[in-house]
């Protein structure tokens, strides 16, 4: 699968004459890759697309142009590129209103091990959640998770296949599930190896 190199990103100077004309792209790209799960939770699934930009954009922002800063951001993004037997995505729980997030946040601890992906034919995959640390306590879970799925070889087969894929969530207080659409499906079938 891909990955990115240092030497393969471009300067602050060269991004900042292209970031304008390239975002409309990005956010296709992005929405393109992004499953809504009932009214709160989407999942944008990552690629190395999407996990360029957002290093670019980093490096943009913060006007990091040090090689130790640069493979810092490589470092701190690079592991959410699918590596050809998973998929990986950010998970965002969104309640616009403040104290409806608090509440909801509250009843949903551990929502974020109870994602799974479907294929047809196939048992449920759960979601692999937040590998580089806890965030969530006690009280509350995040808003923003980051999951990964992995598939064994007939899993990846089908989904290449065409199989029909769902996206759930059986968390007792958030019980969803919708079938992922066909361009999303095949773009995310393109991750898979």
């Amino acid at each position: 699968m891909a990955s990115i190199a240092r030497d393969s990103l471009m300067t602050l100077e060269a991004y900042s004459k292209i970031r304008k004309a390239s975002r409309a792209d990005a956010i296709a790209h992005r929405k393109l890759r992004s499953v809504e799960l009932g009214d709160h939770i989407t999942l944008q699934f990552e690629d190395e697309k999407t996990i360029r930009r957002q290093i670019q954009e980093m490096l943009h922002i913060e006007k990091i142009f040090d090689e130790e800063g640069i493979v810092s951001e490589i470092e701190a993004y690079a592991p959410l590129i699918p590596d050809g037997t998973n998929w990986k995505a950010t998970m965002l729980l969104e309640y616009p209103d403040i104290h409806e997030r608090r509440r909801e946040l509250a009843r949903l601890i551990g929502v974020e091990d109870r994602m799974f992906i479907e294929v047809e034919g196939h048992g449920r995959v759960y979601a692999i959640a937040d590998e580089d640390l806890d965030r969530e306590n006690e009280d509350k879970t995040s808003s923003v998770h980051f999951v990964r799925f992995e598939f064994n070889k007939d899993m990846r087969d089908a989904i290449r296949a065409g199989a029909l894929v769902k996206l759930g969530c059986d968390h007792t207080n958030y019980p969803a599930h919708v079938v992922i659409a066909p361009d999303a499906l095949a773009s995310l079938a393109g991750d898979l190896r």
